[in-house]
């Protein structure tokens, strides 16, 4: 069974039992429209679409579809002036993890955390110190990844490099799910730095 899909069910299982109503609607979100969601990521992940031919590029449902509506469902729900703030957040997370893969190479038994759970980490910091809030930082953990996935597509077409690559696949699903909650539990753990002083209150 692939890790993002048990990530998933543990995660599932975690919120229906443990975490409360009050701390879900603080990421714009209700417990039943976050277990939907999750559920939908769930499915979709083994369910891929063809977008183009050459090269060949498939988009993930549950990897990138179902991140990108629940995304656009949450940041709806914020003030216009937090939006830039928004898209910031999610540019920068996912240029840092670009880059980090150009700097290090990552290979198997050659680094002390796996970079499968190496770069949920970093953009989950990176989402935190970006967004400082619930909505921003979940949707920057997220969504950080997608914009990796498009840059290395972009790097691949204009190396002319024959290759078949899924937006939102091999393993960006548990990477967006463990960035994605990280980056909450960073802003309850050091807290909410600029929510009750500057104009991106909520």
């Amino acid at each position: 069974m692939p890790m993002g899909v048990i990530i998933l069910v543990g995660l599932e299982l975690f919120i229906y039992l443990f975490i409360s109503e009050k701390a879900i609607k603080q990421i714009g979100l209700n417990k039943k429209e976050l277990l939907f969601g999750l559920t939908a990521m769930l499915i979709g992940s083994f369910i891929n679409f063809p977008i183009s031919n050459t090269p060949e590029v498939e988009i993930n449902v549950g990897g990138a579809v179902v991140p990108i509506i629940l995304a656009v469902f949450i940041l709806s729900k914020i003030k216009t002036a937090k939006l830039f703030k928004s898209f910031v957040a999610i540019l920068i997370t996912g240029l840092t993890i670009f880059f980090l893969t150009k700097l290090y190479q990552f290979e198997e038994g050659y680094t002390v955390i796996d970079s499968n759970y190496l770069f949920p980490i970093v953009a989950a910091i990176v989402a935190y110190l970006t967004g400082r809030s619930r909505k921003v930082a979940f949707v920057a953990g997220g969504l950080g990844f997608l914009v990796y996935d498009v840059l290395v597509l972009l790097q691949v077409i204009n190396a002319g490099v024959p290759t078949n690559i899924t937006i939102g696949g091999a393993g960006i699903l548990d990477s967006i799910v463990i960035s994605g909650s990280l980056a909450i539990l960073l802003v309850e753990l050091i807290g909410e730095t600029k929510e009750d002083l500057d104009l991106f209150n909520e």
